[in-house]
């Protein structure tokens, strides 16, 4: 057995991906992270958005002030 069998039984042994692999599972999860962070900020817009669509009595139904849906409708998606 060479050093680099050695090695490579180690990494086995452990469980650990090996340097390739750990960095494409890092480089994985990153993405889909970002992707869920835009995924909920487009939800929160698309909230928003149907707040500025409601009627009087529906927005008095949930609680809202026209004033507050308003306020609320054009703050930033990012916000």
């Amino acid at each position: 057995m060479n050093t680099i069998d050695t090695f490579h039984d180690s990494v086995e042994l452990h469980g650990r991906p090996s340097g390739r692999r750990g960095f494409v599972d890092r480089v994985v999860f990153v993405l889909r992270a970002i992707a869920r962070q835009i995924d909920r900020m487009l939800e929160r817009r698309r909230g928003r958005l149907a707040l500025l669509e409601m009627t009087d009595e529906q927005l008095k139904d949930i609680g809202i002030s026209r004033c507050d849906a308003h306020r609320e409708g054009i703050r930033p998606f990012w916000d």
